[in-house]
């Protein structure tokens, strides 16, 4: 009797359970995307570089506005000249100019420079437009990269979900198969104390139990090792997840729909890699050509020395006011080329290595490409077995359903033995965790037909 109540306890918290799932949020398998979508690190790593890129290429555009440099300097120091050649070596020159004396003095003023100066290489053989081309050509490898990284998130999600949905319904599984051999032991110790069968049956009876009991223990942590995952994967922490459970025991109706490889993201992003190679081999060819430029400079000098310090080294002023007035302008336009003759011969080979770099992404575009053609032909193969067992599941469960139920009441009136319902037992729990892997694998089947096809949208209307 005290058994009785131990029993009737356990369904009646498995059913407030149920009531509390009833009433707690579902987590849907579009929401759990989404999440996905928005927390992921990768997914928001990939969208800050894509935004790199595109900040890159409105550079290389800006790139091509001619430089337009303002100055302005004030100085005190003197200004002995001397006859003799001179190089500034990284800037390590000082332009002082004045006469040349027979012998140093000291002789200090201000003065001041200012000027602005205007560079501009107006025409290089296309190098500006291509350089642009190029950097137009990483923003599309890097938004290619975003939305494949995105497609396999999408992908990686939704088989976590089903992996996690269908660990639920193996552990239900295994926790009727618990209730029953707890059930079918009460029986046994009531025929045992009655001494209408030999106590071994209970013996026997009991090791069921606990052979259940470790079951359903080890599929309670399959399930949360897979919510662990599903976890991870939308980027939340760990927790137990409500699913949605309505959808699995039905046939997706996009389930035979054809399929193709023509938009999938994976194949742009590496078309993208492979466009990107090409850009950068035109943009290097243009290297060997020369450079046309404009230029424009006006300056404006002011001096403390006076005009003639040349004769008269005393004519000079430490006023600073005076020193730095401007009272002497010069402009000066023109048009330059600017060419390195030995350019060609190291940017050839440069352009040669990129071009075999573009057919080596090529060859991994191939590569992938069919792959993904061979996960097709499996994806449809998948489809074709799971519909085949999602047919068959519901007959082994019904067919053992009755077994099981015809042992048990045979052995209530003596006319079988233990071992018999035991093995029907084992039976009917393989033909429930069996037909719930059949009705995932249905899903399973179907996304992996959209994982093959890069139409994630096959699947996620499903819902």
């Amino acid at each position: 009797m005290q058994r009785k109540k131990v029993f009737s306890l356990f369904v009646l918290l498995v059913l407030y359970g149920r009531m509390e799932v009833l009433h707690a949020q579902v987590l849907t398998l579009k929401d759990a995307v989404q999440t996905a979508l928005t927390n992921y690190g990768s997914i928001k790593a990939k969208a800050n570089y894509a935004n790199a890129s595109k900040e890159s290429a409105t550079q290389a555009k800006r790139d091509y506005l001619p430089n337009v440099n303002l100055s302005a300097q004030q100085d005190y120091g003197t200004v002995n000249g001397q006859f003799g050649p001179s190089y500034g070596l990284n800037g390590l020159g000082v332009a002082s100019s004045g006469p040349t004396l027979s012998s140093q003095n000291s002789n200090a003023a201000f003065g001041g420079l200012y000027l602005a100066n205007v560079n501009w290489d107006f025409f290089a053989f296309g190098r500006s437009k291509e350089k642009i081309k190029t950097a137009q050509a990483v923003v599309a490898r890097d938004e290619s990269d975003s939305r494949q990284e995105q497609f396999q998130q999408e992908v990686k999600v939704a088989a976590a979900y089903l992996n996690l949905l269908a660990a639920q319904r193996l552990t239900n599984s295994w926790q009727k198969n618990l209730v029953r051999a707890d059930t079918f032991r009460f029986v046994v110790v009531t025929r045992v104390k009655n001494g209408l069968i030999p106590g071994v049956d209970s013996s026997l009876a009991n090791a069921e139990v606990s052979s259940a009991r470790i079951a359903y223990t080890k599929a309670k942590d399959f399930e949360q090792t897979q919510a662990n995952q599903l976890a991870q994967l939308m980027g939340i922490p760990p927790q137990d997840f409500i699913l949605d459970t309505l959808f699995v025991t039905r046939i997706p109706s996009a389930l035979l729909d054809s399929a193709s490889l023509q938009d999938h993201p994976l194949l742009k992003y590496y078309k993208s890699r492979i466009n990107l190679s090409d850009e950068q081999a035109k943009y290097y060819h243009t290297l060997n050509f020369p450079s046309f430029s404009l230029f424009g400079v006006m300056q404006t000098r002011g001096s403390g020395f006076s005009s003639s310090y040349a004769t008269d080294q005393t004519a000079y002023t430490k006023n600073y006011w005076d020193g730095i007035k401007p009272n002497r302008s010069n402009y000066l336009v023109g048009v330059g080329v600017t060419w390195n003759i030995t350019t060609p011969l190291r940017v050839s080979h440069q352009v040669k290595s990129q071009r075999y770099i573009s057919k080596g992404l090529q060859d991994e575009y191939d590569l992938v490409q069919q792959q993904l053609n061979a996960q097709l032909v499996l994806a449809g193969t998948r489809i074709k077995n799971a519909l085949d067992n999602y047919r068959e599941a519901p007959i082994q469960v019904n067919s053992a359903s009755d077994a099981y139920l015809q042992r048990t009441v045979l052995y209530k009136n003596g006319l079988t033995n233990i071992v018999d319902v035991t093995q029907v037992s084992y039976t009917l729990n393989r033909a429930e965790t069996d037909r719930d892997i059949a009705y995932a694998n249905v899903w399973q089947a179907l996304l992996l037909k959209a994982a093959a096809s890069g139409n994630f949208s096959l699947f996620i209307n499903e819902f």
